[in-house]
């Protein structure tokens, strides 16, 4: 990630909280639940300028019916969201809370060889559903 300005931050925040998620997900079935922060948008050149600017990845979403749009999402995983939600979230409004839980507690609930004890994936797992209630509409 390239430093980023402060009015990058804020309007990188303004599309977080207007299109994009903030959560823990699984990528892969055996492991734990890790940070994730992704915007799924129609306009590919806005991703493209925030992959720029942020890393991640971008993918084609499959269209569910013949006339809808191409859509496109972006995303970012693991220390890099954790350093990302780090730079944006004193912009953030709607995906404020997730950001702060995710920030202040994935480390210290977090096995850095992801060997977990059955209190420590409590733990975890405690705040994956803190972080899905959160996101609920």
């Amino acid at each position: 990630m390239i430093p980023l300005e402060e009015v990058e931050k804020a309007y990188l925040a303004g599309i977080i909280d207007g299109e994009g998620t903030v959560t823990l997900q699984k990528h892969h079935r055996n492991e734990t639940p890790m940070p994730c922060v992704s915007v799924a948008n129609n306009n590919f050149e806005l991703l493209q300028w925030i992959k720029s600017r942020i890393g991640g990845m971008i993918v084609s979403k499959k269209k569910r019916k013949p006339h809808h749009n191409d859509s496109y999402a972006w995303s970012i995983r693991q220390d890099k969201a954790l350093c990302f939600l780090n730079e944006i979230k004193q912009y953030l409004i709607i995906k404020k809370p997730q950001a702060d839980l995710i920030v202040r507690r994935y480390k210290s609930v977090t096995h850095r060889a992801g060997k977990y004890t059955p209190a420590m994936l409590k733990k975890k797992m405690r705040l994956v559903a803190e972080i899905r209630r959160l996101n609920q509409r």
